[in-house]
């Protein structure tokens, strides 16, 4: 981009403009910014206020000082690439700063960030996050400081290696001694146990993380005031996958209804739906956000909701597309995909989506809201219009009496083989009624005929289509 173009496009998340090179501190502070985010330009001789060209007075050694300037006051060094314009027979200066590999970047023992056109100071909490995501340490990863083997339930890891081995074949054998366990997990470093080893298999990880919880409720109405029901959820964050996922479910509806005589049943949320949204809240939430995740169902819908905003550079909207897996717990997702708690990363989402469509609900949202991630599903207007009735026959329009409908339900909700002598005695009938009675459903494709003329049984004729 020209500099006539980046001038009238004004400033942005990688364009500052400053009026002098008077502003040594503020060009400083903006090098700095930039560092820290996605690198850019600093363009000294131009006022955007007044949508003027101010120019600057450059002299024999102004570009060396201002390099010098720029990389004697950060720390890690900032080199940056100046350049000289000339706009209006006015000199302008422009100041390429590159994205830092080593963040944050501090400029006079400062850290700055660039947000849209503004420039803020970075929090010591977000230094941390900055040093981590540079340095490619998840804060799952990190060592827990004070826990020691003895926190760490050693049954807990025994049935996850079994649940891993039968679900994805992880080679690690059960009665792997602890330590080692943990060490083939990643878990174990330097002789301490990460993060993730103390919320996936501690005794009480909520002493060491009093964060780590769910708070659940069911609320009266579509309104978070009445509570009819309240639960913290603490524990191992494997445990609490299983807790959230039965508190809700026993708080949603479940229709039934008898389709071809069979008890068809239908939950009014898809479970798998439920427990792949409560599993990634739990994987992927921002464990050092002090909030808990929360879980509230409604009569209309069900929200659930986890600290931290999308890491970047997803958003809501790619979360329904195809997009790649930004795992902000790596150690966890790879313990939770093992053990099959979440599908293969970047598609678990894209799976929530498709239940709900298959289901017969609409489209869950995904939100962010008040720095935290929700996932909302809605309930359906019909609960019974989800079950399908595909195969159901009105068997009084087949022409059937009572005895032979009584007869089919016998065979498919109790799985009776009927005999010419069991119909005889059911029905209290001759051995003609009998035999024109289930003669004609054999004709009519409700049920079949097996064995000889001596031992003739009559089986409800989809069991032949399972196998019978």
């Amino acid at each position: 981009m020209n500099l006539k173009e980046l001038l009238k496009k004004g400033e942005s998340e990688n364009v500052e403009f400053k009026k002098s090179l008077r502003l040594k501190d503020q060009i400083g502070e903006a090098a700095s910014a930039l560092s820290n985010t996605k690198g850019g330009t600093i363009v000294v001789g131009f006022d955007e206020d007044k949508n003027k060209i101010t120019g600057v007075e450059i002299g024999k050694n102004t570009i060396e000082e201002l390099a010098n300037y720029i990389k004697q006051h950060t720390d890690p060094q900032v080199f940056p690439s100046i350049g000289i314009d000339s706009l209006e027979d006015k000199k302008i200066i422009e100041i390429e700063i590159p994205e830092s590999q080593e963040k944050p970047v501090l400029f006079k023992g400062r850290a700055y960030k660039r947000v849209g056109r503004s420039r803020h100071r970075i929090s010591s909490s977000e230094i941390r996050k900055l040093v981590i995501e540079s340095k490619k340490i998840y804060w799952d990863g990190l060592i827990c400081d004070g826990a020691i083997l003895d926190d760490i339930d050693e049954e807990k890891v025994k049935w996850f290696l079994r649940k891993a081995k039968h679900e994805r074949n992880f080679d690690v054998d059960m009665e792997t001694p602890l330590k080692e366990a943990l060490e083939r997990l990643k878990l174990f470093k330097e002789g301490k146990l990460t993060n993730a080893a103390v919320l996936l298999f501690g005794r009480n990880p909520q002493n060491f993380f009093l964060q780590a919880r769910i708070r659940c409720a069911r609320f009266k109405g579509i309104a978070a005031v009445d509570f009819l029901d309240m639960k913290l959820i603490e524990g191992n964050i494997i445990d609490q996958v299983d807790d959230a996922e039965k508190f809700i479910l026993s708080h949603i509806k479940k229709a039934a209804k008898v389709v071809m005589f069979k008890r068809e049943e239908m939950w009014e949320y898809p479970p798998d739906a439920l427990r792949e949204a409560i599993a990634n809240a739990v994987c992927h939430r921002d464990y050092e956000c002090p909030g808990n995740i929360k879980l509230a169902v409604f009569d209309d819908r069900v929200e659930i909701t986890d600290p931290g905003a999308l890491p970047e550079p997803l958003t809501p909207e790619m979360l329904k597309q195809k997009h790649d897996s930004v795992p902000r717990n790596r150690l966890i997702a790879d313990a939770f995909f093992l053990i099959k708690n979440i599908e293969q990363w970047g598609k678990g989402t894209n799976k929530i989506v498709k239940w709900c469509v298959e289901h017969g609900l609409k489209e869950p949202d995904f939100e962010e809201i008040c720095g935290g991630f929700m996932v909302k599903f809605h309930a359906p207007d019909d609960l019974f219009s989800l079950i399908p009735e595909e195969g159901k026959v009105d068997l009084k329009e087949l022409g059937l009496n009572e005895r032979q409908i009584e007869a089919l339900r016998l065979m498919v909700n109790e799985g009776e083989v009927v005999t010419n002598k069991k119909y005889r005695e059911k029905f209290n009938v001759s051995r003609q009624t009998a035999t024109r009675d289930l003669t004609d459903l054999v004709k009519k494709n409700q049920i079949h005929e097996v064995g000889s003329f001596k031992d003739k049984r009559y089986l409800w004729v989809i069991s032949r289509q399972n196998g019978a």
